[in-house]
């Protein structure tokens, strides 16, 4: 019998929650017998090789890579699964969405307390560079998602019960201890 295949990425977020996965400690040795990884920054798959049925999506959108990105998972995974505040309500990164793109470029590259001696007054401005969005979109602004993880970041042991559920058909257990952030 195959395994299920797993996907995960990061967007406009701290990969925090890509350290929860790993936070599930020695129990990642039997996730690895429960998946196979395809397109993650845990097995260094830069591009999807096949079909995947769970992929696990942490951070928000910001620029236009992001949502390319996103729309790449939908279209890739069965199941799309929002983890973290950021990816389910724009987290930290949506601190800015008061915020005018002009204001935010203005504040980053010209008059910041860290910006030095930028006496021509230069911003960045690459084709290569992803555009900024007028706003950070949590992920089901853009696409549809299945399910959602929260925490910031979730605990381990919620990444771990939800994955071993999904894979395993089994209910899904979530004690307070799982779930509570206080």
């Amino acid at each position: 019998m195959s395994k299920p295949i797993l996907a995960t990425t990061s967007l406009a977020g701290c990969f925090g929650c890509h350290m929860s996965i790993l936070d599930i400690d020695e129990r990642i040795l039997e996730l690895i017998e429960l998946v196979e990884f395809n397109k993650s920054p845990i097995d260094d798959i830069k591009t999807f090789t096949k079909e995947c049925d769970i992929g696990l999506i942490e951070g928000g959108c910001c620029n236009s890579e992001n949502i390319e990105i996103l729309k790449e998972f939908r279209k890739h995974c069965k199941i799309l699964i929002s983890v973290g505040e950021c990816a389910i309500m724009g987290g930290l990164p949506a601190l800015r969405n008061g915020i005018s793109i002009k204001e935010c470029l203005e504040e980053a590259y010209l008059n910041g307390p860290t910006v030095g001696e930028n006496t021509a007054k230069v911003m960045p401005n690459d084709d290569e560079l992803p555009m900024l969005l007028d706003k950070v979109y949590p992920c089901h602004e853009i696409v549809k998602i299945d399910y959602y993880l929260p925490g910031c970041p979730p605990r381990a042991d919620l990444i771990w019960n939800a994955l071993v559920a999904l894979i395993t058909g089994d209910e899904l257990q979530l004690p307070y201890e799982v779930i509570k952030f206080d």
